[in-house]
């Protein structure tokens, strides 16, 4: 899997992710306005703009992100952030807010997933929250589903994408200019549809807070926004 965002990590840029990205934040910032909270893990933190917003508007004490690809990590930790290449059930200690950010929690198939909710209890504090947004049936349909290619003059990406039967499937072609030629890799990431509930059944000790529904692409409501609790 690491491999397959390693490549992602490259064409971040040309897909559109840091355009919207600041809509979906806006969600989170709303509902940790609310509270005071000392310590935040955020879980696939990427490139590390959502961690880097947050140190600046709220400055808690601990902020850590953890990523699989090695090379989002390298690039959150140019920034000054705190982050290292290691899977959640390997981390130590726990916090008070943890987050999972543009539908992070997707890329788990349901046996990952469960595994994920399960550890996502562990390194929670009591009362802390799990925030995540998750893909809606419409976000893989109408927004995810079809073929297209960007060229920006050095990079030339094909993407070409199906969602059938709660799988959704992303073939990326990636050719990168290396003097006068160019260079090609290909990798396929997999992402799963989760209902809500699914992500409730998981959890054993928390409960579903919120939910709420998000327009970043489409009018019908391409993401949700969910809020768990433990007690």
């Amino acid at each position: 899997m690491s491999n397959n965002l390693d490549l992602y990590a490259k064409v971040e840029d040309l897909i559109g992710i840091k355009e919207s990205a600041p809509a979906l934040y806006e969600y989170y910032y709303d509902f940790l306005e609310k509270f005071t909270f000392d310590s935040l893990l955020d879980v696939g933190c990427g490139s590390g703009d959502f961690l880097l917003s947050i140190r600046e508007r709220f400055g808690p004490s601990r902020l850590l992100g953890i990523d699989l690809s090695a090379e989002m990590v390298k690039r959150s930790s140019e920034k000054g952030l705190d982050a290292t290449c290691v899977d959640l059930c390997d981390l130590e200690g726990s916090y008070d807010v943890i987050t999972a950010i543009f539908d992070m929690v997707n890329y788990l198939d349901p046996d990952a997933l469960q595994k994920f909710l399960v550890c996502i209890e562990e390194r929670l504090n009591s009362g802390g929250y799990f925030l995540c947004d998750i893909n809606t049936i419409a976000g893989f349909e109408e927004v995810g589903v079809g073929s297209y290619t960007i060229d920006d003059g050095e990079r030339f990406l094909a993407i070409d994408s199906d969602f059938e039967d709660g799988h959704y499937t992303s073939h990326f072609t990636l050719f990168e200019q290396d003097g006068t030629h160019f260079t090609k890799s290909r990798e396929t990431i997999h992402q799963y549809y989760h209902p809500a509930k699914r992500l409730q059944k998981g959890f054993k000790k928390m409960k579903l807070l919120s939910r709420n529904p998000i327009n970043l692409y489409i009018d019908e409501g391409d993401k949700e926004f969910l809020v768990f609790g433990k007690a």
